[in-house]
């Protein structure tokens, strides 16, 4: 059904923000902004609300996290809009799409590729064999559609976020072995790549210098991204709480130096060096006060 088609007074929720969106897209009665809009000016401010949603949920905040999963639930509603304006596709393509590909990579779960169909209750499948199916097929629907490309690693989007496409890519080339056995390896690199990295540092400060400091930095970082996949942990979210704890340091350090009526302009790097070392102890005491609960 066309989004203009759609009758609100006896539509259900998901239809009636479709209708929504075709409304503001409007030529003549619409908002001028969002018919200004295309899928290249649209897409950073779906990475953004999916970072606002990943936020939410790293802060806890799950009263907000409803609000935050409409905004992004409205991103996908923004694009399916103007691919029916150009005849493209339909939401409900996208959904039967996504229903198809989900049972298709679930077989564990629906053995005869369709939704109705149920496994044995007593049928066991270890993680290790659901994601080694899962990429399998994914491999295999990729090439179908010839997307493979002619390396392993083109299956890893190059517009994906750094710290995440650094993650994908080592995990792809660890598919075919090309990994360090364990984490203390990773751990060996990374000092070998730090002790590189701080002989560049204090060679000096030219532009030369500054460029060999940014390739050695680099080269940390990937590291870095590395370990934490050999821990099983995601690195965007390790970052995530790396800038929450930064944050409630910092604004703790503002706090209080505020509270005896100074600045952070009138006090010296030594005092606020003193209150973030409070505000450390402090927070690391309610944390594990919280855990101890």
């Amino acid at each position: 059904m066309n989004s203009h088609d759609i009758d609100p007074a006896g539509a259900g929720p998901v239809d009636r923000i479709r209708y929504l969106m075709a409304r503001l897209r409007e030529p003549e009665t619409g908002c001028p902004w969002d018919c200004r809009q295309s899928y290249v000016s649209i897409a950073p401010f779906t990475i953004e609300e999916a970072y606002e949603v990943a936020d939410t949920i790293a802060r806890g905040d799950f009263d907000h996290l409803r609000e935050e999963l409409g905004d992004l639930l409205f991103q996908v509603v923004f694009y399916t809009q103007m691919a029916e304006e150009e005849g493209r596709f339909q939401f409900i393509d996208v959904l039967q799409e996504l229903e198809q590909k989900l049972v298709r990579r679930h077989p564990h779960v629906f053995p005869a590729g369709t939704l109705e169909s149920r496994v044995e209750p007593d049928r066991e499948i270890s993680e290790t064999e659901i994601k080694s199916n899962w990429e399998r097929i994914k491999q295999r629907e990729k090439a179908a559609k010839n997307q493979l490309g002619e390396s392993l690693l083109d299956t890893v989007p190059t517009g994906m976020a750094p710290l995440k496409r650094a993650y994908k890519m080592q995990a792809r080339a660890a598919q075919k072995g090309f990994d360090w056995p364990e984490p203390r390896a990773v751990l060996d690199k990374l000092l070998e790549e730090v002790e590189e990295l701080t002989t560049e540092v204090r060679a000096g400060s030219s532009a030369t210098t500054t460029d060999r400091i940014a390739d050695e930095l680099g080269d940390v970082l990937f590291c870095c991204v590395n370990l934490a996949r050999h821990f099983k942990l995601d690195p965007e979210w390790v970052m995530i709480e790396a800038n929450r704890k930064f944050e409630q340091r910092f604004r703790a350090v503002e706090q209080a130096v505020m509270a005896g009526g100074e600045s952070l302009e009138d006090v010296s790097l030594e005092r606020m060096e003193q209150e973030w070392q409070a505000a450390k102890s402090r927070l690391r005491a309610a944390s594990r006060q919280r855990d101890g609960e």
